[in-house]
């Protein structure tokens, strides 16, 4: 048994022996490849020119910049629009071309023309039979600005349409369509939010839980309480009280459009009570049920005044919430903003109901209602930067 150990011992030692110059030739000639091919790469990257980095801050902040400004953009064509609505120059125009109405009408001939195609319309037979040249070249030129700066395509020209249609069982104003003009509203304030909630969270910084503004800190005297991080807890709770605010803020903002869209500032011009009573007795007059929240006046003016209350009420425990708690001067500053907008708001709104909606008041109304959507947001945003 030993020999036989002894021959395999060996055996072993003889093909060892024979493999290892193979071994080390084999790992020289992979050092001599790896070599090379490290070199070739660096060569290579000698000769390619380095690419500019751009500071990741500063791009934040060119980007936040262009999102805020395409926000302001959707601000103005949506204030635009209301002054457009309230002036009833909407349905001035009664065709549609991306490229064709970019220039308005420049000779008298063009005018003529321009104001025959609008006489075929019902807004003139019933509303405007009387008016001249001159007049239409005003709420023409206001229509003109608005799709000039606005330019969001099918759904505006959808919303006007409406307005241009025959309605031979019907004898009111000509109007456009609260759905349509809901819709058209609708998307022009979510691009709007959009664009500002990317925006500030591009330009904003994150807020620090120590203010450098302070003296330093003595251990002789009792730290104070604005040093301290706000409660987990309670800034989860402020959060969410916040997001459902802005919420209420953009519902109520939206529901403006239905009233807007049929007349419904001009059915009760009373506050607090509608006319006489708490509760009109038309408030659900329309069959079927549903059919009231968006087509009857009574029903949709009602419904705004209840959202703008609703509105008010939770800006002002959301305000009162947040003194409860250590949140950085910034975030303090919004929440008083906004408070004192919503109370704003709301007298604008009072006083556009009590003086039967004179435009220049409504406009500033219905102005109001994206400043406070702005604040909402601003809101959002600085709390959403506050350090648990």
């Amino acid at each position: 048994m030993s020999v036989l150990l002894r021959a395999l011992s060996l055996r072993c030692q003889q093909c060892a022996v024979g493999r290892l110059p193979l071994q080390r030739s084999t790992v020289r000639s992979w050092l001599v490849n790896r070599r090379r091919s490290t070199l070739t790469a660096e060569a290579v990257r000698a000769q390619t020119p380095q690419a500019v980095t751009v500071p990741n801050a500063a791009t934040n902040r060119i980007v936040g910049k262009w999102l805020v400004s395409c926000s302001g953009l959707v601000v103005g064509a949506v204030v635009l629009g209301g002054v457009t609505r309230l002036t009833e120059s909407g349905l001035s125009m009664v065709d549609w071309h991306l490229i064709k109405e970019m220039k308005p009408p420049q000779t008298e001939a063009e005018w003529e023309a321009e104001f025959q195609k609008y006489q075929q319309y019902p807004e003139f037979k019933i509303l405007n039979h009387d008016m001249t040249l001159q007049e239409f070249k005003a709420i023409f030129y206001m229509e003109w600005g608005h799709r000039m700066w606005g330019r969001l395509g099918l759904l505006g020209w959808y919303m006007v349409k409406s307005g241009l249609e025959e309605k031979p069982e019907s004898y009111d104003v000509p109007r456009v369509s609260q759905y349509r003009l809901a819709a058209h509203l609708g998307s022009a304030l979510v691009l709007y939010c959009a664009s500002l909630w990317m925006g500030l969270s591009l330009l904003l910084p994150t807020h620090k839980p120590v203010d450098s503004n302070l003296k330093p800190y003595s251990p002789l005297s009792p730290l104070p309480v604005f040093w301290k991080l706000p409660d987990t807890r309670q800034l989860t709770l402020l959060r969410r009280f916040a997001r459902g605010t802005g919420g209420l803020v953009f519902l109520t903002a939206l529901s403006g459009a239905f009233v807007a869209g049929l007349d419904a500032g001009l059915v009760y011009n009373s506050f607090p009570k509608m006319g006489e009573r708490w509760v009109p007795d038309d408030l659900l007059a329309f069959s079927p049920f549903l059919k009231n929240f968006f087509e009857n006046p009574t029903t949709v003016q009602f419904d705004h005044r209840i959202l703008g209350i609703c509105t008010v009420t939770a800006i002002t425990g959301l305000y009162l919430f947040s003194r409860r708690m250590v949140l950085p001067r910034r975030a303090k500053i919004a929440l008083s903003c906004l408070l004192a907008m919503a109370y704003a708001q709301v007298g604008l709104g009072i006083s556009t109901l009590l003086f039967y909606v004179p435009t220049p008041l409504a406009a500033t109304h219905q102005s109001g209602s994206l400043a406070l959507l702005t604040l909402a947001m601003w809101v959002l945003a600085e709390l959403r930067r506050v350090a648990k």
